[in-house]
């Protein structure tokens, strides 16, 4: 009787009960006298690893095509997207105020941040009402002498700061007084109605954001593969952490800047030293360039009052910032996110070309997510590497 032999790489099949045989159809080969047994070489039916392929090249052509969709339509949407990471920010803050309520009293999460909307909010509002007015007449003031002051600084040394209603600014058709000051009160309430109509947004925004902020975080990590979510949603949460970390000292920061400006103008005796110290304050939300655009009201303000006011005001901006840099900064080094300052001046540019105005005041937090995001998701997990990332001991 003949050897049964397989030819290597195949399997031979066995006879099935009934005389029928399931699995890959057989071809019997004879080779000098001997049989063996091979299977089709393509038992599941011609073309079909083709059809695969196919089907797999269209899926991604189809990702691809997604995520260019999906940048389209957030390049069309930037400015809403500018207000949803502001009401972040509020959000952010809030729950730095609600969390220990939480945790050592013991009261609920909602209520926590009720409380804390009463803690920030309640100051805010009586301050309005007690020194509102002032702020107002002060800011008037100001907008009034900074047109005289740019003209001062250009007859004596040909320097021209764009001011509206400096010389050099760009005339409008109407000359006369009635539609120049028609022209100015529109511009000023639109300007009004857009501001007050982004911030109720972004404070209501952020209110209902950190009341409960878990299904928020667990819906962006679900954009990423089912694989990676759970390392996208510890990421989000470092993010918080660098957030939080960043706001405290901020908001220190601007607060002694904005308080030591304004007593400092007060004692030399330069106008409205209520608004140059709230501008200063608030100019220094952006990094690096900030303190430059606070002095600059109070410097033009002084050309006005002859040159030792000048020089006064002067010595006043330099040694605040001296302050701010070698007193703030070590105090609250723990406290803060570091953060290289060539990158923070190439955000605060790359965000200002991009986002406009809304780009620059938001550069800073917005660079401190993007540090902390690739620290996380790409330098530790994807290369396995040690970073430190703000907010967290380095690995």
């Amino acid at each position: 009787m003949p050897a049964r032999i397989v030819v290597p790489g195949r399997q031979a099949s066995t006879p099935q009960r009934g005389g029928e045989r399931k699995g890959p159809r057989n071809v019997v080969a004879r080779n000098n006298g001997q049989e063996g047994v091979m299977p089709d070489a393509n038992p599941g039916g011609a073309g079909e690893p083709g059809w695969r392929g196919e089907l797999a090249f269209l899926r991604r052509v189809l990702i691809v095509a997604g995520v260019v969709l999906l940048l389209l339509f957030a390049w069309a949407v930037k400015d809403a997207l500018l207000l949803l990471f502001a009401a972040v920010l509020v959000a952010v803050g809030l729950r730095a105020l609600a969390d220990p309520l939480r945790e050592r009293l013991g009261v609920p999460s909602g209520r926590a941040v009720a409380v804390a909307c009463l803690i920030v909010f309640v100051p805010l509002g009586l301050v309005l009402v007690l020194v509102g007015s002032e702020i107002r007449a002060q800011g008037a003031l100001l907008l009034d002498q900074l047109p005289e002051a740019a003209d001062t600084l250009q007859s004596r040394f040909g320097i021209r700061i764009p001011v509206p209603g400096a010389p050099g600014a760009q005339p409008a058709p109407d000359t006369s007084a009635v539609g120049e000051v028609a022209r100015h009160a529109a511009s000023y309430a639109l300007v009004a109605v857009d501001a007050l109509g982004a911030l109720v947004i972004v404070v209501v925004g952020g209110i209902y954001l950190a009341a409960d902020p878990a299904p928020y975080r667990r819906g962006v990590a679900k954009l990423m593969p089912r694989s990676r979510q759970p390392e996208a949603e510890e990421a989000l949460e470092a993010s918080g952490r660098a957030l939080r970390l960043w706001l405290k000292a901020q908001l220190m920061t601007m607060a002694v800047v904005g308080l030591l400006t304004g007593l400092g103008a007060w004692a030399i005796g330069l106008p409205a030293p209520l608004a140059l110290g709230l501008f200063a304050g608030l100019a220094d939300l952006v990094p690096l360039v900030g303190p430059f655009i606070g002095a600059l009201p109070g410097v033009l303000l002084a050309f006005n009052e002859g040159w030792e006011t000048l020089l006064w005001t002067l010595a006043l901006y330099v040694v605040v910032q001296q302050i701010e840099g070698n007193v703030l900064t070590p105090l609250l080094g723990k406290r803060m996110v570091s953060i290289p300052p060539a990158l923070l001046l190439f955000s605060v540019v790359a965000a200002g070309a991009v986002l406009g105005l809304g780009g620059v005041l938001l550069a800073a937090p917005l660079t401190v997510v993007a540090v902390v995001l690739v620290g996380k998701l790409y330098v530790q997990e994807t290369l396995g590497r040690s970073v430190a990332v703000p907010g967290e001991p380095e690995r």
